[in-house]
């Protein structure tokens, strides 16, 4: 995040010039070697402004950057003899590391005091009052004693706040408004500066009101920001910031693919209208071939569909089926920019009335009482209808773009799209703003960056950059969709072919206890024999590889639409689950039958046939799992036939003589397995079972590939001429990089609470204070007092 361009006194300054003023065609970037404090890392290209703060001669300039180095509640730390600021947000920071860039620097802070290098001059300032940010005022302001004894507020924060507060003698106010303009076209995120003299009997009046909103127990907050209102008014203008904050590497591709899956995308914003309209241009939320309908627009549109449900109430069927017709007719792209106040007035609760006007009328008789019910309860439903049709509209939309919503309005935003929407919500952020989006949506998504923790620690899952975004929902999201779909299927169809086999056998055992199977069989059954092969496919399937995922994320679509587990594959696995039992139960039961009562056949006891249907009950559902994972490995060919190898081994023990000998009431069935599977008529048996059972899906299998093909079947056909085209895209694109850093939230919407309090206790300066020495050595003192200098 850099300090790129200012507006001061109605006058804009950041372009390339040279010193006397004049427009270079080459760029020549700024020396900054003259401070001594300079970072070494701002790139700056007007030295017109250079010129002008060296000459000291522009009282305005002065003023904008003392304001930067002096209203704020960034701590200062010493490490090496280096300054280090910290700051509670990137966009603080950014100042008043400008302001040092600058010539005037922040040196050091006590619970009273602030001390600032001005052109290599240390003054050291009375901090008298400390007006800390919050997402509601949207503006911060500090109050200080200068060295001649005059008291003045300063005071930053978001143009639509500040030009409430301005004083109407303001003549810089349309230059200032814009060079406003103008910078948030450029993408840049913008401030206002302002300041105001204070007269000490002003002050002292104030200060007892702040004093006694400081020490109140309950509703401090409340308190506080009614005696902030009282000081921050007939403010004079000063300037304007504007700082660059670019996107993230990869967020156009991202929200591109993003789009291309049917997944809608909603910016929630701090900034103003302009840079966040730049910013969805920026990132491809928006083209020039996109309609772009803002609040007002829609206003309108909204309340004729309200007046037409109302008319319409009980009205016929044909009638309610023309409420539900869309608001916008024609198939061209959309997009919908909204601002926070549009939402206040339109959808959301409005402010509460003043206390001199809450003046009830209490009805007297229970016919008025009735009425006050009902008209509550029609306003409340006007309310929640309204809310309806504005994410009915807003869903129509290709994109929609929240401008200038506090973090409380992002959660209620979210809060409206579950509350209409049958649809999954997912918000991802990266600072303290969002948290309240990010615990309010079915997923939150926190991004780690310069922003803090407080996103990651309060989200689901976090990453570093926004781009990963598209891996996570794209092909990890549809992976496991994908595979917990299939588990699901498989395990509701073994589990059907292995219980409804007892129903069959009821019919042939008078309905008594007698199960079809030996006991220990269904013991291991889920446990050991069917349980692995599933669980691989669960965790390790995949249809078609991460790039080419990545590659046609259309492929998403199939989770947004439920396609792989329903009612209808729910059944599905019903019905096959029941033909698998009847085929597996009778065939061996006919056979048995056929042998009955001839010598030198094969066995035709129960004990045999159980095992010969226990024996085709696994060779089908493992064969059957396998023919369905689409992504094979030496596991899971593993898992098959290990499984089945495993089935063999128990049964082979568990039949023997021996441990018959020793468990002779668990293992009754003594050699059956040995025998049984001695014989070439009850493989042949168990082969024709597997048979009738797998030739139909295999046939089926080959159809949906061959005949109706799926877009992974498709893309799975075609894997090899795929992955050689994206070889030679990336061949040629290996010499192309582009380099741009990451966009944070702006200042005045997303701003967290400052150091304000802590500053004010002073718990934190006394131990930062001794080491400052080092760096402010080789300052001269002026107008320094001993508090000051301690």
């Amino acid at each position: 995040m850099t300090f790129k361009k200012c507006c001061i006194n109605g006058q804009r300054y950041g372009a390339c010039r040279d010193g006397s003023g004049q427009l270079q065609n080459h760029p020549e970037q700024v020396d900054f070697s003259w401070n001594m404090y300079a970072d070494g890392k701002l790139s700056f290209y007007d030295h017109y402004l250079i010129e002008q703060i060296k000459s000291g001669k522009d009282p305005e300039i002065r003023q904008f950057f003392f304001l930067l180095a002096i209203c704020h509640t960034v701590m200062v730390d010493v490490s090496d003899g280096q300054l280090n600021y910290q700051a509670a947000s990137p966009d603080e920071g950014a100042l008043v590391t400008a302001a040092r860039n600058f010539g005037y620097v922040f040196l050091s802070r006590t619970q009273n005091t602030i001390t600032i290098s001005e052109m290599g001059i240390e003054r050291t300032y009375d901090v008298l009052a400390i007006l800390d940010f919050n997402s509601d005022r949207k503006r911060m302001s500090v109050i200080v004693r200068e060295s001649e004894g005059n008291i003045r507020l300063y005071c930053k924060g978001a143009d639509t706040v500040i030009y409430q507060r301005l004083h109407p003698g303001n003549l810089k106010r349309e230059a200032t408004e814009e060079a406003l303009d103008i910078f948030a076209n450029e993408t840049l995120r913008t401030l206002c500066l302002c300041y105001k003299d204070i007269s000490h009997d002003e002050f002292e009046a104030w200060n007892k009101k702040f004093m006694v909103a400081s020490a109140t127990i309950t509703n401090r907050d409340e308190a506080l920001d009614k005696v902030y209102e009282e000081i921050e008014k007939n403010l004079i203008l000063l300037g304007a910031t504007a700082i660059e904050d670019k996107l993230q590497d990869g967020v156009p591709e991202t929200i591109s693919k993003l789009s291309k899956a049917g997944i809608k995308i909603w910016v929630l914003t701090g900034d103003k209208k302009e840079t966040a309209e730049n910013i969805g241009f920026s990132c491809e939320l928006l083209t020039d071939e996109t309609t772009i309908c803002y609040g007002e627009d829609i206003s309108a549109l909204l309340q004729t569909r309200l007046e037409n449900q109302r008319n319409r109430a009980g009205s016929s069927t044909h009638s309610s089926l023309r409420m539900n017709e869309p608001f916008f007719q024609s198939g061209r792209d959309r997009a919908l920019i909204i601002t926070g106040s549009w939402l206040n007035e339109i959808l959301l609760e409005k402010k509460k009335k003043k206390k001199k006007k809450l003046k009830l009328k209490f009805p007297k008789t229970a016919e008025e009482k009735q009425k006050q019910i009902e008209n509550r309860r029609r306003a409340e439903a006007n309310k929640e209808q309204q809310q309806k049709n504005f994410v009915d509209l807003a869903c129509e939309c290709k994109a929609v773009i929240c401008c200038r919503v506090t973090p409380k309005q992002k959660a209620m935003v979210v809060e409206l799209v579950k509350k209409y929407k049958k649809a999954i919500t997912l918000a991802i952020g990266d600072g303290a703003n969002d948290v309240n989006m990010i615990k309010t949506a079915h997923v939150g998504v926190g991004i780690s960056g310069q922003e803090g923790m407080q996103a990651v620690m309060s989200s689901d899952y976090a990453f570093g950059q926004f781009r990963y975004l598209q891996r996570l929902l794209l092909v990890h999201g549809r992976w496991s969709y994908i595979r917990m779909c299939k588990f699901l299927r498989f395990f509701f169809y073994k589990n059907f072919a292995f219980t409804l086999a007892h129903i069959w056998y009821s019919f042939f055992n008078g309905f008594s206890a007698q199960t079809a199977y030996e006991d220990w069989f269904i013991t291991l059954y889920n446990v050991m024999y069917t349980s692995l092969p599933v669980l691989l496919v669960g965790l390790l399937d995949q249809d078609v590889s991460d790039r080419l995922s990545l590659r046609f994320p259309g492929l998403y679509v199939l989770g947004q639409k439920d396609l792989l587990f329903n009612y209808r594959k729910f059944f599905v696995s019903l019905i096959h689950g029941i033909i698998t039992s009847l085929i597996i139960f009778f065939i061996p039961y006919g056979a048995y039958l056929k042998t009955m009562g001839r010598d030198g056949e094969a066995p035709s006891d129960y004990q045999s046939f159980a095992v010969t249907t226990a024996s085709s009950l696994i060779f089908v559902v493992n064969f059957q799992i396998g023919l369905d994972t689409s992504y094979w490995t030496f596991i899971n060919a593993f898992s098959v036939f290990g499984s089945i190898a495993l089935y063999f081994g128990i049964t082979f023990d568990f039949h023997s003589a021996g441990i018959h000998v020793l468990f002779p009431s668990a293992f009754q069935f003594t050699g059956t397995a040995p025998n049984a599977l001695r014989q070439p008529y009850l493989w042949l048996t168990m082969i024709l079972s597997v048979a009738i059972c797998l030739l139909p899906a295999v046939a089926l299998r080959f159809l949906s590939m061959t005949v109706w093909p799926s877009e992974s079947d498709r893309i799975q056909k075609n894997h090899k001429k795929y992955m050689a085209e994206e070889e030679q895209w990336k061949r040629r694109q290996s010499t192309f990089r582009r380099g741009v850093s990451g966009r944070r939230s702006a200042y005045a919407f997303s701003h967290q609470r400052g150091y304000a309090d802590l500053i004010a206790s002073g718990r934190s300066i006394r131990k930062k204070r001794a080491p400052l020495d080092a760096v402010l050595r080789h300052s001269v003192t002026e107008g320094r007092d001993a508090h000051g200098t301690s």
